[in-house]
């Protein structure tokens, strides 16, 4: 290999997952210039080993910067991470006469035509050893980069998946790079080549988790590789991490990166697998496993779901599960201190396990992995459409917007499926008589935008399969009559939903809660499900029947799992229909009754009040009896927003009309806005039914021919119809409308009642 006289040392720094298995090393133009390098040179970078990788501009915000960003593939084949300096020098790359490639994993078997290795690796340097990576889904070269540069990183990777490989062998020996005339050799077993540390997963294979891997590095990566830091300080290096978070998150997956970029051995202990029958036999395992690590290190040991077998000793009765807690937590403590293996441990259930153990010198932190966010979700997304061809319409950033509350495991679940309905899509074409695949179909295979869609039908969040949650289909469009109530949620609810920076930017918060109060069937629920789908927020509907219970603290904790669900998830609108039953006035009474819905209201206050620290989650409330609710839920912090949701007027009758006779063949002497003058005080369920009714007395007169709907139809339809708002419940409900912003300081709630109500004051005398 030619290379040149200059070279310099490097901090090495991570790439941008769009960068990952491209081959790409990023350089500032300052080291360019100075090592006489332009877009799309070769570079031999060294570190524990030597690798090889073309030169394209930095990132915008690196510019400067003393830095070179490789993504995790070259970190490994450099046997470098990030933050530590690498050599980097100019070379001139050889065109290889033959390539051979192998499987980079023991379980792994490969078959196919070299020829796709060929095109997909066009371009591409690499020495003998390192792992590479091939790609579907080529991204789209800028139009500053020179000619071959361009090429190699649009090379068509036709049918080929992403699969890792390993270099075997190079003919000839050095930098090298494929060609059309290089001769390429595909081994099906793996080979035990002299390759540097496992690359199967890397910081590149993890999606939303930017500032949980800094945090994790700092705690796991620094002491294992350079424990003499920590003994020039005279202290012990941390010894275990916790990570907990909902199911899905991650948490196994990053520990194995940790493992990978540290260069260190992983243990993993499954929780269950630990148990056996024998006396003793627990603890004699769980110490074979540990001495192991400890004689390996530097060494990574992961136990994952700790709280099977480290519960909390007062909880647990069997003397067996108490003597592996004592015998962990001996372990954790050790006899000498293990300067080189750290123990990490997953749970999403975090106050099961053992107190003892969630002390410093045991698990010294605790990292929370959370539901990722719409940017994290992107790059997961990313990170499962490496290797599938997609078709142009794929627009990634909105499948992100769209699967709100998925974690990693959804939305590789949400992937899979999409492949699956493409698969099924092309089904009618694939001749299963032959047994084989032609290689056309192969290329032309791509997962679309529709496939997608089919599969989001599929796949719902997993944190949120325990309770009903919908993504409604109702739109503001849907909706009539009722505009001061969407404004009010428009500005609420979806607002501040959608643009948060403008809230943050007058420094105000927005409103933890609305309170839809009203005559029934005016549209309360309705309002809630539009709001939830213009706001692209997860919906949980939930009835007061569905959160009490007769077993004594039950009601309380549904009323937390359904808070704390939603913030999982978020954005999410939590609509909580015929709240006065649930949060009546508290009475001050003793019996059981009593003391349970006081228990309930007491919890759902503290859920509100604790909403503050909560993003995107909106409690709203829908009642047509707002006088008996406990006047505390009604104050600012808590229902911020009291909306009421008032019969339609003229204008609103006729919108609504037209909404519910959309799909309905109206005869030509059909009049909405006359129908809109005689229905005075009609409800939105009203009208609703009036043209269910006009409906059904067209079929009654011609239940064979009818076609259309007439003036003397709807006209048969009001004779038989009523309001069901009268004139003193639209007074009663005025009154209300003004008293209810002094509601909250009356200390034993409004004082007044609606027309055959009863109160907690006058109850007796209506029992029987």
């Amino acid at each position: 290999m030619a290379k040149e006289n200059s070279s310099t040392k490097i901090q090495v720094a991570n790439a941008k997952a769009e960068d990952s298995g491209r081959g790409l090393a990023r350089l500032s133009r300052e080291i360019m210039t100075s090592l006489a390098l332009q877009q799309g040179d070769v570079i031999e970078i060294t570190g524990k080993r030597s690798t090889a990788a073309r030169v394209v501009d930095p990132y915008p915000e690196d510019e400067g910067l003393e830095i070179i960003r490789l993504d995790g593939l070259l970190r490994a084949n450099t046997g470098a991470s990030a933050g530590e300096k690498v050599e980097i020098a100019k070379v001139e790359s050889k065109a290889a006469t033959k390539v051979v490639f192998g499987p980079a994993q023991r379980e792994m078997r490969l078959e196919g035509p070299p020829q796709a290795l060929q095109r997909s690796f066009m371009g591409r340097v690499f020495v003998a050893g390192d792992i590479v990576a091939t790609h579907a889904q080529q991204r789209v070269a800028p139009d500053d980069m020179p000619p071959q540069l361009r090429q190699m990183l649009a090379a068509p990777a036709f049918s080929l998946a992403e699969i890792r490989l390993a270099v075997v062998s190079t003919v000839p020996k050095g930098v090298v790079h494929i060609d059309a005339t290089t001769e390429i050799e595909l081994r099906a077993e793996f080979s035990d080549a002299t390759q540097g540390r496992r690359a199967d997963v890397t910081y590149d294979d993890l999606g939303g988790m930017g500032d949980t891997i800094n945090a994790l590095r700092e705690m796991v990566e620094l002491p294992l590789r350079y424990p003499e830091l920590f003994t020039r300080l005279g202290v012990d290096p941390p010894r275990g991490v916790l990570l907990h978070g909902p199911p899905g998150t991650g948490k196994t997956r990053l520990a194995r990166a940790v493992a990978n970029e540290s260069d260190a051995q992983f243990f993993l202990i499954n929780g269950p697998e630990i148990m056996g029958s024998a006396y003793g036999e627990s603890e004699k395992k769980l110490r074979e496993v540990f001495d192991a690590a400890a004689k390996a290190q530097p060494s990574i040991l992961f136990i994952d779901e700790i709280d099977s077998i480290a519960p909390s000793r007062d909880k647990v009765h069997g003397e067996a599960e108490k003597r592996l807690v004592a015998q962990l937590l001996t372990l954790m403590d050790g006899l000498e201190p293990r300067t080189n293996l750290v123990v990490i441990a997953a749970t999403n259930r975090p106050d099961a396990i053992d107190a003892a153990l969630r002390r410093p010198g045991r698990f010294d932190r605790e990292i929370i992995i959370g539901v990722p966010d719409e940017s994290g979700r992107r790059e997961i997304i990313g990170i499962h459409t490496r290797g599938m061809p997609l078709a142009d319409n794929v627009d990634l950033k909105d499948l992100a917007r769209a699967t709100y509350g998925f974690v990693g495991a959804d939305l590789s679940s949400l992937c899979r499926e999409a492949a699956i309905e493409a698969v099924r899509r092309m089904m009618p074409q694939i001749d299963f008589s032959d047994g084989s695949l032609s290689p056309e179909l192969l290329e032309n295979m791509r997962v679309t935008r529709d496939d997608f869609t089919d599969a989001l039908k599929r796949v719902q969040p997993s944190a949120m399969r325990e309770v009903m949650v919908q993504v409604p289909d109702t739109r503001w469009s849907d909706i009539g009559g009722l505009d001061e109530a969407q404004m009010r949620l428009k500005e609420g609810v979806e607002l501040p939903m959608k643009n948060p920076e403008a809230f943050h930017r007058l420094g105000i918060r927005p409103a933890k809660g609305f309170l839809l109060y009203g005559p029934p069937g005016t549209g309360k629920t309705l309002l809630a499900k539009a709001v939830a789908r213009e706001a692209s927020a997860n919906f949980i509907a939930t009835k007061a029947s569905d959160l009490l219970s007769k077993w004594y603290g039950e009601s309380e904790q549904q009323i937390a799992r359904l808070f704390a669900r939603a913030r999982q998830v978020a954005p999410t609108i939590i609509f909580l229909d015929e709240i006065d039953s649930l949060a009546p006035i508290r009475s001050g009474g003793a019996g059981g009754g009593a003391q349970v819905s006081e228990r309930v209201v007491n919890t759902l206050l503290a859920e509100m009040d604790g909403l503050e620290e909560m993003q995107s989650v909106v409690v709203i409330g829908a009642t047509n009896r707002p006088t008996l609710m406990d006047p505390a839920l009604l104050r600012p912090g808590r229902f911020d927003e009291l909306v009421y949701v008032t019969v339609p007027d003229k204008a609103g009758r006729r919108r609504i009309l037209a909404i519910h006779t959309g799909k309905m063949p109206l005869g030509k002497d059909v009049d909405l806005d006359e129908i809109a003058e005689r229905t005075d005080r009609y409800t939105g369920a009203d009208l609703e039914d009036l043209v269910r009714r006009a409906g059904l007395f067209a079929l009654r007169e011609d239940e064979s021919g009818a076609k259309e709907v007439r003036m003397d139809h709807f006209s048969q339809a009001l004779n038989a119809s009523r309001a069901t708002v009268t004139v003193e419940m639209e007074e009663e409900y005025r009154t209300i409308e003004t008293k209810l912003k002094t509601a909250a300081s009356t200390p034993r709630g409004m004082g007044f009642v609606m027309p055959g109500q009863v109160t907690p004051t006058n109850a007796s005398k209506h029992e029987d």
